[in-house]
């Protein structure tokens, strides 16, 4: 996506005292582990991009910023359907937080997010606001229902590392290589997301790509797209590359395995993990 994050397990009750903001609630809705797995992604591009100790934090805290913008959206958007279906790991659904709570804190978060992102330069800032965050919503707005499904999330994590390189002391866009394991890292990550829900999605009416390709055929498809990611990470710096980075390949196979043989949000995880070890072989390669 995650930059797309959708259906991230929460808390079913909110412990707060009566009048206290429900942070456990309002990170559940926002799909905090998601939104943070994309955060630490981000900012290890912009090690990896020797961004001035300020510009990574502005475009770190912007990528953010925008991530929970798109998990509030989600789950606003998706409040009957997850209520349809019985949802009780969807703090809205079971009324654990407040509807308006949930819509301030989206509009607080998307005026950080454009501050941010035009602190960090205009030309971050209108790919962050259109391709990058601006690919989720229109996933929450209509397009997760389609067979277009996978384009927001090829567009956002595609995306991504330009918004980090835009950033950046030279101003470029990333290359193409870094460009399309973004993207097929996406794909596959939606792929494997939404394998949990295709049952519960079906009867509220969402059928995206993984729901007319089917379960099997969607987890071959990722489990294809997240190696090959790793392998344009490998192949794609200047240089040869080094053993370790081979080696590195190992865990990725292995992870791949996983996203065909396991169930429920394991595959998902399995997914964000490998996009974690690509980002750190990037770092890792200079």
């Amino acid at each position: 996506m995650p930059l797309m994050v959708t259906r991230e397990p929460g808390s079913s009750r909110s412990r707060n005292r009566p009048g206290a903001p429900p942070l456990p609630a309002l990170l559940a809705a926002a799909h905090g582990g998601p939104a943070l797995a994309v955060t630490v992604v981000a900012g290890l591009l912009a090690v990896r991009g020797a961004l001035r100790p300020l510009d990574a934090v502005l475009v770190t805290a912007a990528v953010f910023t925008g991530q929970l913008t798109v998990g509030w959206g989600n789950d606003l958007l998706d409040l009957r359907r997850d209520r349809a279906v019985g949802r009780t790991d969807k703090p809205l659904a079971v009324g654990s937080l407040p509807v308006g709570r949930a819509a301030g804190a989206l509009v607080v978060a998307a005026v950080a997010c454009l501050v941010l992102s035009v602190l960090a330069g205009w030309r971050t800032a209108l790919l962050n606001a259109t391709l990058a965050t601006g690919a989720g919503h229109a996933y929450n707005l209509g397009l997760k229902a389609t067979v277009w499904s996978w384009a927001p999330y090829a567009c956002a994590f595609g995306t991504l590392p330009s918004v980090v390189t835009l950033a950046g002391p030279d101003r470029v866009w990333a290359p193409l290589w870094m460009t399309g394991a973004g993207a097929a890292l996406g794909v596959g990550a939606h792929l494997l997301n939404t394998l949990p829900d295709l049952a519960d999605d079906e009867r509220t009416g969402v059928r995206g790509l993984p729901h007319r390709i089917g379960e099997r055929r969607s987890r071959a498809l990722a489990a294809v797209l997240l190696p090959a990611a790793s392998l344009l990470t490998v192949l794609g710096p200047a240089g040869r590359p080094p053993v370790w980075a081979w080696a590195a390949l190992g865990p990725v196979i292995v992870l791949a395995v996983v996203t065909l043989v396991a169930r429920g949000r394991t595959p998902f995880r399995a997914a964000v993990t490998i996009a974690l070890v690509d980002v750190v072989l990037l770092v890792a390669s200079g």
